[in-house]
């Protein structure tokens, strides 16, 4: 088992009553995730379908599995049936094939749109200008958008990280204001979740100081 216990209980404290903690777990294998289950950890972040598919099939059903990478559609149907929350939305087409896979499996899936705040070409994300000018959510029954997800850039450069913070609250603010179901601001990974958290995050996605370094 490589789950750090200590600090897994010393995160749970840090975040009490802020943000909902996701415990990224690609690539680990069930015994850990079993583990922190143990714990008490619910959430748990995958960002690859079939490795998700494969573990839910092996893990508590009560376990809330959020889907956390790049989402192509034709693998939404995959995890349609169960996936609890949609991250990485990043645009409308993938929204029209996860409302479409909801409707086949009789659910309202939740969603959290992708912003693309990282000043990085590899980052996905609507802009702030394509969000505005987002139509046609209202007629798609079978989704349910509950706020926003970034990533900053992967950069030491602290000012910078915590600028790009600043811009996706700013914009989660002015939609929360046209959009009373909004509710979640995903943002904040393992190396930048305390500062995702001073500029306003609710969720953090956190894997390698809980399960250890990706080999």
């Amino acid at each position: 088992m490589s789950i750090n216990i200590a600090v897994y209980r010393s995160i749970i404290e840090e975040l009490e009553g802020k943000a909902t903690l996701v415990a990224v777990s690609k690539i680990k294998p069930v015994e850990d995730i079993q583990a922190m289950y143990n714990l008490g950890q619910r959430d748990f972040g995958e960002n690859y379908v079939q490795e998700l598919v494969d573990k839910e099939a092996r893990l508590p059903k009560d376990i809330q599995w959020h889907f956390i990478g790049h989402l192509q559609s034709n693998k939404v149907k995959y995890i349609a049936p169960f996936v609890h929350l949609i991250h990485g939305v990043d645009s409308f087409n993938l929204l029209k094939e996860i409302n479409k896979q909801a409707a086949k499996n009789n659910r309202i899936i939740d969603c959290l749109l992708q912003v693309h705040i990282a000043q990085e070409e590899t980052k996905f994300g609507f802009s702030e200008n394509e969000l505005n000018e987002l139509k046609g959510i209202d007629e798609l029954k079978n989704i349910h958008i509950v706020g926003l997800m970034g990533m900053a850039s992967f950069s030491e450069d602290e000012q910078k990280v915590r600028n790009e913070f600043k811009q996706l609250k700013s914009i989660f603010d002015t939609l929360s204001i046209q959009h009373s179901a909004f509710s979640i601001l995903s943002m904040g990974m393992s190396g930048d979740y305390k500062m995702a958290i001073e500029e306003g995050s609710n969720m953090v996605r956190i894997g390698s100081l809980l399960f250890g370094a990706r080999i």
